[in-house]
């Protein structure tokens, strides 16, 4: 049976239906969000004459949740538009229509009786073979399938979302003993395929896997808080980063993720389970207080932590009064931090006996430990266990990946000096002689899997860099950037110089990379697995020439970056831009003039120069002009100037895209241009572009003059900014900038709708550039910039 889910219906409006919903909708999938039916009139509609009987009022709840989605942050649409994919019904009058879809999630509230009523719904309206699944966070699995049809229970499993859906990796498959394989191994592929998750297999065990054992991590960081006497600060200044673990730590983790859900999820497992974990999962009175008070996190205003003004203080669980934030000092602390690789900064830590080293021991081994005793009740392996946290919680190592980092033998050899009970099959490891959870064999990941180690198969749309560059070399490399086979003829050029910003050993390797692709590859890719995709130009090397008056050399580095640009843009072998993250600045200008640009869905896309007192002198302004132009219909007239605008705003207001379907909508792509939902397969899909390009008979494109709007565009571009620094809005020197970008942008002192070549354009540009980088006020703007990691108004 061939499966489709073309169309899908959620259960539930509440915060977790609503962007589930939205999820789907980002994705391209119209979706039905039913809720109940309010029992009375609201006083608006009321006033509107409106009774329950009326569809508006009927459909309140899930509306509601709809328009709601407009506003929440972060946004849980990658584009308003995708709201239209939404549609809003309820209970009573809607189940009939679940016969329409081909996937229904359930996202009602946590009670089994009430799920189990749903389900009867769902059961008598569904079509044979749709499938149903349940976003419970706990609940059994098997008991809600209690009593349904035959169909029903094959073709049933839960899907555990992690909010929000949008940006959270994590999607926990829970089958029950009666879920066809077939549906299982279908809902799988599609979580990672089409809604880009990280899938793992649970078992239907309390709170699944990533719950289970982050909660029970976070109440033992509690209990460690309150036996050690450290503070709220104290914790989240050392659990953090530090450790490879996520800004918010422990306590702003909780206050984001609200008191209230996480004391319900741990009551949850509590309520499950006997003995030492039971004590565990206890919540602590001060805990209990806090909810009682209302004090549950973000959305109440106030939890571990409460803002006032601009100083944030700190709750003491003593006394339940906020203080001064503390930071907890120590020497391993500071060790640390010098310490390359999170493996030798995590070393330093445990190991040491101050109050830090103790803290993060005593949190580390009870979590390890408890996810040992937990292999194969809650997951069959280690890794999922360790994709679990990783994609769920936002850990840079999973509890076992931890293990290796720190040493399995030396803290084994630890736990057991202090009483601590280590599992019979770590221990039966290690008298095997085999000392760590992964290790690697001929460019394999191997893991340690019953008695074992087990290769560790990706799906084949995973391209490891890392691995490739160990498997095969690379093809040249500098201190900045690397060019790799990434098979099927295929070249990829990697930067990794810091930040990923672009300097002089770039814009090299961008010739050499093109040079060496039209002699011996079909394409290149242009892509990275660092942090960002380049967040722009080398901004510190610029101020420092700058300020040393050195504008010769500026130029010369400005002609060498826009003359890699233009050779990007007319290789003779299709180049593919592949960003992700942030790709700001001249992190934009390498992909707008690629061939095609393959784009994460998470890509955040800007011009963003102005922000430093400058202009994009790499062809930027060019390109994006150049790219609304071949947006607008063929053979239908358009207003030149109106395009002019919109690229001028864009650039002048640096507008940066929130989602790589934003940035098709500020032109930044196009819609022949692609998005990757799943960022773990970017650069497969960029690969595949490549293929397909060459394998079309691509050609370089012909170089084409372009149409400018010239003096009388100018100056219809400088109206709005003038009206803007007259009403105070910009500043004197925003306006020096506007003039530069407007001048640049209209194609300087010619003739309306005159037909200029790109160098013409380009060496616009590039005098704009190093004019406004020569100015006092733009170099403070940089140096701010630099030393603030924020914009100065000057």
């Amino acid at each position: 049976m061939v499966r489709q889910i073309q169309r899908a219906a959620v259960l539930g409006s509440g915060v977790m239906g609503s962007g589930i919903a939205a999820h789907l909708a980002n994705i391209g999938i119209p979706t039905l969000l039913l809720d109940i039916v309010p029992r009375e009139v609201s006083v608006d509609e009321k006033k509107k004459g409106l009774t329950l009987e009326d569809r508006a009022v009927r459909n309140r709840i899930s509306q509601g949740a709809i328009q709601k989605l407009l506003k929440q942050k972060p946004a849980p649409l990658t584009s308003k538009k995708n709201l239209t994919l939404i549609e809003a019904g309820n209970f009573e009058d809607d189940m009939k229509r679940l016969s329409e879809v081909d996937w229904v999630i359930e996202v009602v509230v946590e009670n089994l009786a009430v799920k189990k009523t749903v389900f009867e719904q769902v059961d008598k309206y569904r079509k044979q073979g749709s499938i149903i699944s349940s976003n419970t966070s706990g609940i059994s699995i098997e008991a809600m399938a209690e009593g349904r049809s035959e169909d029903f229970r094959k073709n049933f499993l839960g899907t555990h979302f992690f909010n929000p859906p949008r940006y959270l990796k994590l999607l926990e498959v829970i089958p029950t003993k009666d879920t066809d394989p077939d549906v299982l191994s279908f809902m799988k592929l599609f979580g990672e395929d089409v809604l880009g998750k990280g899938v793992v297999e649970a078992k239907d065990t309390p709170n699944f896997i990533a719950n289970r054992i982050g909660t029970y991590g976070l109440l033992v960081t509690v209990r460690e808080m309150l036996k050690g006497g450290y503070s709220v600060g104290e914790v989240d200044s050392v659990t953090g980063p530090l450790i490879g673990r996520p800004k918010s730590a422990t306590f702003r983790t909780l206050d984001v993720v609200g008191l209230d859900t996480f004391v319900h999820v741990a009551k949850n497992v509590y309520d499950q389970v006997e003995g030492d974990e039971k004590e565990i999962f206890e919540i602590p009175a001060f805990l209990k207080k806090m909810v009682e008070n209302g004090w549950i996190g973000s959305k109440s205003g106030q939890g571990f932590f409460l803002k006032k003004g601009k100083e944030i203080l700190e709750l003491n669980p003593e006394t339940l009064e906020y203080e001064e934030r503390k930071k907890l000092k120590a020497a391993s602390v500071e060790l640390s931090k010098q310490e390359k690789g999170l493996a030798n900064k995590m070393k330093a830590l445990v190991y040491s006996d101050d109050r830090a080293g103790e803290l993060l021991w005593n949190i580390f081994s009870p979590v390890m430990l408890y996810s040992a005793d937990l292999l194969g009740i809650i997951a069959d392996d280690i890794v999922a266990i360790d994709q679990a946290m990783k994609w769920g919680f936002g850990w840079s190592q999973g509890p076992f990946e931890t293990w290796d980092a720190i040493g399995l033998e030396k803290s084994t050899a630890k736990m057991e000096e202090q009483g601590l009970q280590v599992p019979e099959w770590i221990k039966q490891m290690l008298k095997n002689g085999n000392t760590s959870f992964y290790k690697e064999a001929e460019g394999k990941v191997l893991y340690y899997s019953n008695g074992e180690y087990k290769e560790l198969v990706e799906n084949p749309k995973v391209i490891n860099l890392q691995a490739l560059k160990k498997q095969k070399g690379v093809i040249k490399k500098n201190t900045s950037a690397s060019l790799i086979d990434i098979g099927d003829g295929v070249a990829l050029l990697e930067f990794h110089s810091q930040s990923n910003a672009i300097g002089l050993d770039i814009v090299q390797m961008i010739n050499f990379a093109v040079d060496e692709v039209e002699k011996n590859y079909k394409g290149l890719v242009i892509g990275n697995q660092g942090k960002n995709f380049c967040v722009g130009a080398n901004l510190a090397m610029m101020l420092m020439e700058a300020q040393d008056d050195n504008i010769f050399e500026l130029d010369m580095v400005v002609r060498h970056f826009q003359q890699a640009m233009m050779k990007i843009k007319y290789s003779n072998k299709p180049v593919v831009a592949a960003p992700f993250a942030m790709a700001l600045g001249g992190g934009a200008e390498v992909c707008l003039p690629a061939a095609h640009i393959q784009a994460s869905s998470e890509t955040y896309m800007g011009l963003v120069e102005v922000g430093v007192g400058l202009i994009p002198g790499g062809g930027g302004n060019k390109e994006l002009y150049i790219k609304h132009l071949k947006s607008m219909p063929k053979g239908v007239e358009f207003d030149l100037q109106k395009v002019a605008n919109k690229v001028f705003e864009t650039i002048a207001m640096a507008k940066v895209s929130t989602s790589a379907a934003e940035a098709r909508e500020y032109n930044f792509l196009n819609f022949a241009d692609g998005i990757s939902v799943n960022g773990d397969h970017l650069l497969y899909d960029a690969k595949q572009v490549v293929l397909a390009l060459q394998e079309s008979g691509y050609t370089a494109p012909i170089r084409q003059k372009v149409p400018v709007v010239g003096e009388t565009g100018y100056a219809a571009l400088l109206l709005g900014a003038e009206a803007m620094r007259l009403s105070g809005f910009i500043s004197d020197h925003d306006m020096q900038i506007a003039k530069k970008l407007a001048y640049v942008i209209a194609g300087g002192k010619v003739p309306y709708g005159t037909e200029v070549d790109e160098q013409y354009l380009l060496d616009l540009e590039r005098e704009a550039f190093l004019s406004l980088i020569a100015l006092p006020k733009s170099q403070q703007r940089m140096q701010h910039m630099l030393l603030k990691g924020k914009p100065l108004r000057n």
